[in-house]
């Protein structure tokens, strides 16, 4: 109980620091650079955060199949969150679209999914800065867990999100 307690104590905490710290800023798109290993929060044209990412372990090219390891590019939809993730907490991409299923059923294989922006493996958010520094995941954007608890408070579902090569 007191364990809980503590848990939403500390996301009240988050959200009126971010509200505060950003005065209110509305995130109405995720940018992301693959080439730079950068995440932006941007409100209208400002950008209101950036955050360093890790990538999937084959980071370049446009993801086409399940296992490629490959992080999708193009515009998506920040569509569902999941606050008991495998990986701290994550907020799901809407990969794949019509387009992407076509392209993998023309080439006979499943396009995957499941592509998230999430923070480390539980059990290993220690590691989050040095996990950082590798394209570690398996498609997905990774950024540290206390970044993950920032991105959750300022980005809402139905945000969308454009990944650049």
């Amino acid at each position: 109980m007191v364990r809980r307690n503590l848990s939403l104590l500390i996301i009240c905490l988050i959200t009126m620091w971010a509200t505060f710290a950003y005065g209110g800023a509305t995130v109405d798109l995720v940018r992301v650079e693959k080439s730079l290993r950068k995440m932006q929060l941007l409100s209208g044209s400002t950008v209101v955060k950036e955050y360093k990412i890790a990538l999937g372990a084959r980071p370049v090219g446009h993801k086409r199949w399940e296992g490629d390891e490959r992080t999708p590019e193009g515009r998506y939809i920040l569509d569902w969150r999941n606050p008991k993730s495998m990986a701290h907490k994550s907020i799901h991409i809407s990969y794949p679209n019509a387009q992407d299923k076509a392209a993998a059923k023309s080439m006979g294989v499943s396009p995957g999914g499941a592509i998230m922006i999430h923070g480390a493996v539980n059990g290993y958010g220690w590691w989050g800065w040095v996990l950082q520094l590798i394209d570690w995941t398996d498609g997905c954007i990774a950024v540290t867990n206390p970044e993950m608890d920032e991105i959750w408070t300022l980005v809402q579902d139905g945000t969308p999100i454009e990944i650049y090569p």
